[in-house]
């Protein structure tokens, strides 16, 4: 498995390409360092603590390994990424994420909503699991975070996510494999922004972000009224094409 390096404008994270299996894939790496914090429900390095690098990367539809912590760990390691790190996986496009920024605040989005739906779904089990589909969301601020203010950073770009699938026409809170990483400057003295809600200075800046980089994704990809409704149950929204 062989990297190759793409040049991206700074502020985004480094999208590079790789040659695995027979296939060309992709895949965004954030080169942190030492210093930085993360939170996040990543497969790999998830939950709260110190970490060097975040890898996001494109997998094949119907992903057929077992181990996808140690998949992840043989890319971060072609990357040439040491020290802990967090690793998320997408089907979706890696080349195809957006980017938005908000008064220093960074949100790059992976969207893949071929399958979505309700977190809340009816548990009848019809027609069996669906495969997944993936709204991969990293996102960097420049101020530190208290551990309770990094959790409520997780849920605000959650609520933005959601949001922005609204506004974008899609009758749905997501999709089954949707992760998210927030990454912040380790404080000081044990010192950080207290608060990470939407009505927060930060926070505010995250849902904007988040929503304009999620809105963006789901804008570059065609729908219907049939599978915007898919396997809920729930009704197409009013004007969806």
């Amino acid at each position: 498995m062989r990297s190759v390096r793409i040049r991206l404008p700074e502020q985004r994270g480094e999208l590079l390409a790789r040659r695995e299996d027979g296939l060309d894939l992709h895949h965004l790496v954030w080169r942190l360092g030492p210093g930085w914090r993360v939170c996040g429900s990543a497969v790999l390095g998830g939950g709260i603590g110190p970490r060097e690098w975040i890898l996001n990367a494109q997998v094949p539809g119907g992903y057929p390994r077992m181990d996808p912590d140690r998949h992840l760990a043989e890319i971060a390691a072609a990357a040439q990424l040491t020290g802990p790190g967090a690793g998320l996986m997408t089907a979706a496009d890696v080349t195809a994420h957006t980017v938005a920024s908000d008064e220093g605040v960074s949100a790059t989005a992976t969207c893949g909503l071929g399958v979505r739906g309700w977190a809340a779904a009816p548990a009848d089990g019809t027609g069996g699991p669906p495969p997944p589909g993936t709204v991969n969301i990293v996102v960097t601020l420049p101020v530190p975070l208290t551990d309770a203010a990094l959790v409520n950073a997780v849920a605000t770009a959650t609520e933005a996510k959601v949001q922005a699938l609204l506004d974008a026409g899609l009758d749905c809170s997501g999709t089954p494999t949707d992760a998210v990483c927030i990454a912040v400057p380790a404080p000081a003295a044990g010192a950080g922004e207290p608060f990470a809600g939407p009505r927060s200075v930060w926070g505010a800046r995250l849902a904007r972000a988040v929503h304009a980089a999620v809105l963006e994704g789901a804008a570059r990809q065609p729908w219907d009224a049939e599978a915007a409704a898919h396997r809920t149950g729930a009704r197409p929204m009013k004007g969806t094409p």
